[in-house]
């Protein structure tokens, strides 16, 4: 069976609807006999009964796949969590619409090339292994197109509210030496109990002692799995709870202090967030300490955009006449100071600095890696105009410490995102306008 990321670990996410369209024609025989029916009135769109009967159907598959099999809630309780699932589906896609985010065809297909590699597919196969696993192609791009909408929603909903203050990143730098967890890879499993925004005493107390009858029962052996399905209030409940491999050193510093003191098949006692309440198991775990290095190279080029005045021969000729200028002695950067449109290097005589794999366009990256040092390329044309490069140096790049800033600023938005979203979830569920009508 093809194995799907994390990305697309679901992807159920079914075509939206109106509710002007409740009876169309995929809903009638041809003799008039009502084949589905409206699950859920969510804002202007609906959830239909056959989402909810195909991806309670999937989740029940997946179950009984596991080993050993996972046991799960009563149906009409495994009904009801699919549907609140699907509704906070339908209300985040709706609002994707609305501000306007669309995933267009490219990004879909690198997506899905993404997909294939890991499985060790190529991608023009994919209908036909899909197909094998009994997935419709057509209905795959859909729901992944929705899984990848709703995945900006958040980035833009939620993660452009979580700041890193200088002191945080300073702090958890300074915490990374000697961190057990740091210097591991994990295989997490967690179960989350949410409390409103602004709970109450009361609230809070339900919610502990929830955790609190959560984790005996987990003490008397039952299957943390099962557990997370039945209570969690976590996007991965359904899944059991399995939040996959992540590096100790982009832990959320929430979970940071608790893993480290534990080893695999562990679970925690319930601890408390900003507004919840949480149990994480160490399914697995693994050593992660090692250096990173990167190959730099160091250049300076010089840009000349064509416009409505320069066209594109225009435009490779002045750069071959700084090239015979160059020749003849003027010096590169003089000449990239009064020629260049880049803004970014021009005032420093195209000079762009130390950089590593990915920086530039691929065009651009083909010539640097194609340049001895010293070398100076012909003029050749990127998506940003004609360039002529030099390559002044490459290095190896010991970027280790690099590596502790970026995955500490990491490691604490992650603290915080899951918090956010959660918060953010009850936020826009509670603005939407939902009726059940199962």
């Amino acid at each position: 069976m093809l194995k799907i990321n994390k990305l697309c670990a679901s992807a159920c996410a079914i075509a939206v609807l109106s509710v002007g369209s409740v009876v169309t024609a995929a809903e009638l025989s041809t003799t008039g006999e009502f084949l589905d029916g409206v699950a859920a009135v969510v804002n202007e769109g609906v959830v239909l009964k056959s989402q909810l009967r195909e991806q309670t159907a999937r989740i029940i598959e997946r179950a009984g796949q596991s080993d050993p099999p996972m046991r799960l809630p009563p149906a009409n309780i495994l009904r009801e969590q699919m549907l609140e699932r699907l509704v906070l589906q339908e209300i985040q896609l709706q609002r994707a619409a609305r501000i306007g985010i669309q995933i267009s065809d490219q990004m879909l297909n690198e997506a899905i090339a993404r997909i294939a590699e890991q499985n060790g597919v190529a991608f023009e196969d994919m209908p036909v292994v899909l197909a094998q696993d009994g997935v419709n192609y057509a209905d795959f791009r859909r729901e992944l197109r929705d899984e990848i909408t709703i995945d900006q929603l958040q980035q833009i909903d939620v993660g452009r509210r979580i700041q890193v203050s200088p002191r945080e990143k300073d702090q958890c730098i300074a915490d990374l030496e000697g961190n057990v967890a740091v210097n591991s890879d994990y295989n997490l499993s967690h179960i989350l109990i949410s409390m409103p925004e602004a709970a109450t005493t009361d609230q809070i107390a339900d919610a502990e002692a929830k955790a609190a009858s959560i984790y005996e029962q987990l003490q008397g052996g039952a299957d943390f799995g099962e557990m997370a399905i039945r209570y969690s209030d976590a996007q991965t409940a359904l899944e059991g709870g399995v939040l996959g491999w992540m590096k100790g050193s982009q832990l959320p510093t929430i979970y940071a202090d608790v893993v480290a003191v534990m080893k695999g098949g562990e679970f925690s006692e319930p601890f408390r967030g900003s507004s919840s309440f949480h149990i994480v198991r160490v399914n697995e775990m693994r050593s992660a300490i090692q250096r990173s290095e990167i190959d730099q190279v160091s250049v300076r080029h010089i840009l000349v955009t064509p416009n409505e005045i320069i066209d594109d021969e225009t435009a490779k000729q002045r750069l071959q006449d700084a090239l015979e200028r160059i020749a003849e002695g003027e010096e590169f950067g003089e000449i990239a100071k009064l020629l260049s449109d880049d803004p970014g290097s021009a005032n420093a005589g195209g000079e762009m600095g130390w950089t590593g794999p990915g920086t530039f366009v691929p065009e651009f990256e083909k010539v640097v890696n194609e340049l001895e040092i010293g070398g100076l390329s012909e003029p050749f044309r990127s998506r940003f105009g004609w360039h002529i490069v030099e390559l002044l140096d490459r290095r190896v790049y010991d970027n280790t410490e690099d590596l502790k800033e970026i995955n500490c600023v990491q490691r604490i938005q992650n603290s915080k995102l899951e918090e956010e979203t959660q918060l953010w979830l009850q936020r826009i569920r509670d603005e939407a306008f939902v009726e059940s009508r199962i």
